[in-house]
C-alpha cells in the first residue's frame, strides 16, 4: 500500500538529522496521498538509521493504523488535524532544531531580517503559544497562527512545517533553521535591521517567479 510514498517519506525522514534538525529519535516527517486521504508517518520512538520504507506507517485520517506493524508518531494527531483543516496540504514536518527551538523558547517570532526570509517564507516566521504534546491542542495552533507562512515555531516546543509537497515541507524546516542561526548571531551583535513589507512582497514574489528552473 502506498509504496512509493513509503518510500518517500522515508527518505525525508532521514533528511532531518542529515541536516541536522533533530536528535536520537526526536522529530517526524510525515506526507498525505491526495487519491485515498491516507497519511503516511514515520513510526514512534524509532531510531533513525532503523527506518525504512516498511517501517513507515500508514493511517487514516482518525488516527487508525491501516498498515504498518509499529505505532505511529506520538505527533500523528497534530498532522492529522493539520491535514483535515488544511486540505491543499500534503506534507509536515516537525523537529526540535536548536536555533530555531532557540526562538520558541523565547516565544519569539523570527523576523524578517534577511532576504533568505523575504524570499523562502515572505513573511516573518510567527510564534503560537504553548500546547499540549499528544493530542490535536498543536494541530490547533499550527492552523490558526501560520498564517502565510510554511513554517511556525510552537512556544516550548519546536518547529513545524507545512507543504504541497514533502519536498517543500522539508526544505522549509531547513531553511527555518538556517535563518534562525543567522538571526541568533546577528541579535548577538547588536539589533539587526528588518527588511520593509513592501521590498519582502516584491522579493518573495520574485522569488516563487523566477527561482530554479521553471
Amino acid at each position: 500500500m502506498l509504496e512509493s510514498l513509503k518510500e518517500l517519506v522515508c527518505k525525508y525522514n532521514l533528511y532531518l538529522p542529515k541536516f541536522g534538525l533533530v536528535t536520537w529519535t526526536s522529530g517526524n516527517v510525515s506526507a498525505r496521498d491526495p487519491e485515498t486521504n491516507l497519511v503516511v508517518i514515520k513510526p514512534s520512538g524509532v531510531m533513525y538509521d532503523d527506518l525504512t520504507p516498511d517501517k513507515m506507517v500508514v493511517v487514516d485520517m482518525d488516527g487508525n493504523v491501516i498498515e504498518g506493524n509499529l505505532k505511529p508518531s506520538t505527533d500523528t494527531l497534530t498532522h492529522l488535524y493539520v491535514y483535515k483543516h488544511m486540505p491543499h496540504i500534503n506534507a509536515v514536518v516537525h523537529t526540535h532544531s536548536n536555533y530555531a527551538t532557540a526562538f520558541a523558547a523565547l516565544g519569539q517570532p523570527i523576523k524578517v531580517y534577511l532576504t533568505a526570509i523575504a524570499d523562502e517564507f515572505g513573511c516573518e516566521i510567527p510564534c503560537g503559544p504553548y500546547a499540549q504534546i499528544g493530542g490535536e491542542d498543536i494541530g490547533k495552533v499550527i492552523v490558526e497562527y501560520i498564517g502565510e507562512s510554511p513554517a511556525i515555531l510552537l512556544q516550548n516546543h519546536g518547529v513545524f512545517t507545512i507543504g504541497r509537497t514533502v519536498d517543500e515541507a522539508v526544505k522549509a524546516a531547513v531553511m527555518v533553521e538556517d535563518v534562525a542561526k543567522t538571526v541568533f548571531i546577528a541579535k548577538m551583535m547588536g539589533e539587526p535591521i528588518e527588511i520593509p513589507p513592501d521590498e519582502v512582497k516584491r522579493a518573495h514574489e520574485r522569488y516563487v517567479a523566477k527561482y530554479g528552473q521553471k
